[in-house]
């Protein structure tokens, strides 16, 4: 079941009626079967994976919380470390190492038949394998205390609004929320269903209408040149962004909505002035996953300087590799570690030249920083969209030729049912989520509008219903690009 589809709608309004009547000690029993149920509609028996997982952790946070010696409770931490990577890397990587060792083989003649699995991907395996980590190694480090209750330890696995996107959250934000009782809150639904809206409109307004033109681009690179492969570069950088924060402000808002509070995943990233801040700004739950659980224990940047640069591109690497078992995710993940090594490296002549833009203007340093940036952080999204790595490079080669072409442009856009008014279109949507997101950078949008008149916050309301209604399209059906992963 996916956030835009009729089901959903039909969905949640029954399952936040039923938590608010039924008994607060019974509401993790309607979460389970709901949270089940929501899963089970992509398929029924991949719930079996999550059941296992739920399973398996339990019995080893539990196992551990009873050994005090450090180092007698790894063999339990071992356990849930092979349990969980084992069965994500059999159902996500398996055919992808087969792939690449039987490649290796044909180069020296060796003739074997590498193993294939032939199964499909589930549906947010990435996302609840590493929330569930991060649980047991909490418990080993004596971070957080282990569940007692199964059931809700299962809920905190599988539960709904974030299991198959995120965020992902940890024990010690996420758990204890169980555990308290929410009453129906006027002023919380609201802030829920206000959150909820913006995913939407983000969602089926602006990076499904940006979907039309990047995916007939990206699907066909070998058919078009130059300006037409730049728009739709430039096209998808908001696109994933609209689509996957629209995500992550949809499954927040209907947390939100029950009284359970979520992370905040984005922090309006296109307006980092490095790529450091870029990955403060972006999935910032997987981004700080990443930090604590990979980075940090590798020594972070506590070593000498070649480990620290080591340990920045491992850690970006895996990054990539977590995303997808494709090697255009590997080079993605590579190139925002490299981009992070050479800042390191030439902070001095950047700073010298920073001066220098802001003795004639701050702002423009800033705007500089800013520029750069995005230009780096679009450049590597190639590679993310990219279907191959000979896509790839066709794109880097030949979307910079021939820009001065705009009716060669304008015909190939054509080919795909798409004209001026369409593009026109697009860019309004991308400056309407660029000013919402400047609107934002001082405090919460729908807070703001608190002290406006009534007229002002109502028309937002119908922009976003009728932008839904009338803008979103509805010839072809575009799923959540982060359900992939």
């Amino acid at each position: 079941m996916s956030f835009d589809s009729i089901q959903f709608l039909v969905f949640f309004p029954i399952v936040i009626a039923l938590y608010f009547i039924i008994p607060f000690k019974k509401r993790w029993i309607l979460l389970l079967i709901a949270s089940y149920y929501f899963y089970m509609c992509w398929r029924v028996d991949y719930i079996i994976l999550i059941m296992i997982s739920t399973i398996i952790d339990y019995i080893c946070s539990n196992q551990m919380s009873k050994i005090n010696l450090k180092q007698k409770r790894k063999k339990w931490l071992i356990i849930s470390l092979i349990s969980n990577l084992g069965i994500l890397f059999g159902f996500k990587y398996f055919n992808f190492f087969s792939e690449n060792i039987q490649t290796l083989f044909n180069q020296y003649n060796i003739f074997y038949e590498v193993p294939f699995f032939n199964v499909l991907l589930p549906v947010g395996i990435s996302f609840y394998t590493f929330q569930t980590l991060s649980y047991t190694i909490d418990v080993y480090n004596n971070k957080t205390p282990a569940q007692k209750h199964l059931g809700v330890f299962a809920v905190y696995v599988s539960f709904f609004p974030q299991l198959v996107a995120g965020p992902i959250e940890r024990s010690n934000h996420l758990l204890p929320q169980f555990f308290k009782e929410h009453k129906f809150s006027y002023d919380r639904v609201k802030s829920g269903l206000q959150k909820m809206l913006w995913g939407f409109f983000k969602k089926l307004v602006i990076a499904n209408n940006l979907a039309i033109l990047v995916n007939g681009v990206y699907n066909n690179v070998d058919n078009y040149t130059g300006a037409a492969l730049l728009v739709a570069t430039i096209f998808f950088t908001f696109q994933i962004y609209c689509d996957f924060s629209g995500y992550s402000d949809i499954a927040i808002g209907t947390a939100r909505v029950m009284g359970f509070e979520l992370r905040e995943n984005f922090k309006r990233p296109y307006f980092s002035k490095s790529i450091q801040e870029f990955w403060q700004r972006w999935h910032i739950t997987l981004s700080s996953w990443f930090k604590d659980y990979l980075y940090i224990p590798l020594g972070g940047n506590r070593v000498v300087k070649w480990k620290w640069y080591y340990n920045i591109i491992i850690t970006f690497l895996l990054s990539g590799l977590w995303h997808g078992a494709e090697w255009t995710f590997i080079i993605w993940g590579a190139l925002h570690g490299t981009y992070l090594v050479f800042s390191i490296t030439l902070n001095s002549p950047k700073k010298y030249l920073s001066e220098i833009i802001k003795k004639y203007s701050p702002k423009l340093n800033n705007i500089f920083d800013v520029t750069i940036t995005f230009i780096l952080v679009a450049f590597a999204w190639i590679f993310f969209r990219a279907n191959n790595l000979d896509d790839a490079l066709y794109v880097i080669k030949n979307m910079l030729t021939d820009l001065n072409e705009y009716n060669n442009m304008g015909m190939q856009f054509r080919g795909l049912g798409i004209y001026l008014s369409d593009i026109i279109k697009c860019v309004i949507l991308i400056f309407f989520v660029i000013g919402y997101s400047l609107y934002e950078r001082s405090d919460d949008v729908w807070k703001k509008l608190q002290s406006k008149p009534i007229w002002i916050r109502w028309s937002l309301y119908y922009l976003m219903l009728f932008g839904i209604l009338f803008l979103a399209p509805h010839s072809t059906i575009n799923n959540f690009i982060y359900f992939q992963f």
